[in-house]
């Protein structure tokens, strides 16, 4: 059969790495795909958001199935395109999407179902967000109502800082139409963890819990990123709590939607803080996470060609998912600059001297004069595997040493968390 995947980064290149391994799959296509993802697919020059282009190249090349990498594709509706074409595509809807595209809309759905969730307000105007912030004081939690490429959070330590980051989005627009809307939340401490899902409009299936990194520098300093590294499984996510996670956050959402006429296909990701008084969700999104992906799919032992399908035709239920045993570590290596303006055109080497137990995933990558060169703000992702968490890091520093560009940066504490009491 022939795949497509949609997108550029690295949680793409683990999508395709992943289905390259189905016995099912002869072709894949990725669109628009990157120089990594070039060694193992033939990427086609289209756009994530040009839905028609994608769907007549879907119908011109017979393509079997396509899979959808980022956001932004959900949200330009290209499921509902190519089902109207009678096409087969795993994600949700864009209404569903919603539940990314939208953070007040995530916000009202969980107030009305009774999400465990931060309390907050949403605001269209910038003198009572900024009157709300002083009357709750900080630490506080300012969000970008639409998409901001994961960047579009601000956690706040003081009420100044707070008030900075409502004018950057709401009057200076650092997110562009993103940010006519904010979320003010409360903070919620705790430490965070990613659990995502398969969902087939009503059956659910959760993946091995991963933890993210999202702060640009060790010890969860500097500004968010779109996540520096990740970790799975999480040690700190027992069985017993994934089961009420998945009561009390995923199943209400997805049967909620279902009520609302838009039932929910795809994968769903809930950001969670595990607080004192249980999970809270920080953020839905409506899709893959990136780079929870690059250590999630490695681990599952299942024909994702197979999931895949059996969400898109409604029968997950006959599905059991089967995880191998071990752990993970991805670790991001970025451009210089990164989270802000970056250096592009660095040249990258190293990638054919990689240790043992290593997989390297290309997020921000391009082909040069024969050469490979840096293409993005997060470049490379390096996973390491081992039979504990502890031979997963080893494995990923390994890899990272055996890289270089110039100004390359990365966080040296990826899993640090998992190994304190």
């Amino acid at each position: 059969m022939k795949v497509l995947v949609i997108g550029s980064g690295g949680r793409e290149h683990a999508l395709v790495w992943k289905l390259a391994e189905s016995p099912r799959v002869d072709k894949i296509f990725c669109a628009p795909g990157n120089a990594g993802i070039a060694q193992i697919a033939e990427c086609v020059p289209i756009a994530v958001e040009a839905v028609e282009q994608l769907a007549d190249f879907v119908q011109r090349e017979g393509v079997d199935l396509t899979v959808v990498g980022p956001e932004a594709a959900l949200l330009s509706g290209v499921v509902d395109e190519f089902e109207k074409r009678g096409l087969r595509i795993f994600g949700p809807r864009r209404e569903a999407a919603l539940i990314e595209g939208s953070k007040s809309f995530a916000k009202d759905l969980m107030m009305e179902l009774g999400v465990p969730t931060a309390k907050y307000q949403t605001f269209t105007q910038m003198e009572p967000a900024l009157q709300y912030i002083r009357e709750q004081g900080a630490p506080i939690v300012v969000k970008a109502d639409g998409l901001a490429a994961g960047k579009g959070v601000i956690v706040a330590q003081t009420v100044t800082e707070a008030e900075d980051a409502v004018r950057s989005i709401m009057e200076a627009k650092e997110f562009g139409e993103a940010g006519s809307q904010v979320v003010i939340e409360e903070f919620l401490a705790g430490e965070e963890a990613t659990v995502l899902a398969f969902v087939d409009g009503q059956t659910v299936r959760l993946m091995v819990p991963s933890q993210d990194h999202k702060q640009v520098f060790d010890g969860d300093k500097g500004p968010n990123t779109g996540g520096m590294g990740t970790y799975a499984p999480v040690s700190k996510v027992s069985a017993k709590l994934l089961k009420e996670v998945e009561t009390t956050i995923i199943r209400p959402v997805v049967d909620g939607l279902a009520a609302k006429g838009t039932p929910y296909k795809g994968v769903l990701y809930a950001g969670l803080m595990l607080t004192a008084q249980g999970p809270k969700v920080i953020e839905f999104n409506a899709r893959f996470g990136d780079p929870e992906t690059q250590v999630v799919l490695p681990l599952l032992e299942n024909d994702l060609v197979e999931v895949a399908e059996a969400v898109i035709e409604g029968r997950l239920g006959e599905v059991e998912l089967s995880w191998k045993n071990g752990a993970a570590v991805c670790v991001i290596l970025a451009a210089q600059g990164y989270p802000g303006s970056y250096r592009k055109g660095d040249v990258i080497t190293g990638l054919d001297h990689l240790p043992e137990q290593v997989a390297v995933f290309h997020a921000g990558t391009a082909a040069k004069d024969g050469q490979l060169v840096t293409n993005g703000g997060r470049v490379l992702g390096v996973t390491g595997f081992g039979h504990d968490l502890k031979a997963a890091k080893e494995a990923a520093y390994r890899g990272v040493e055996a890289i270089h560009f110039e100004g390359m940066h990365y966080r040296t504490d990826i899993s640090d968390k998992a190994f304190r009491s």
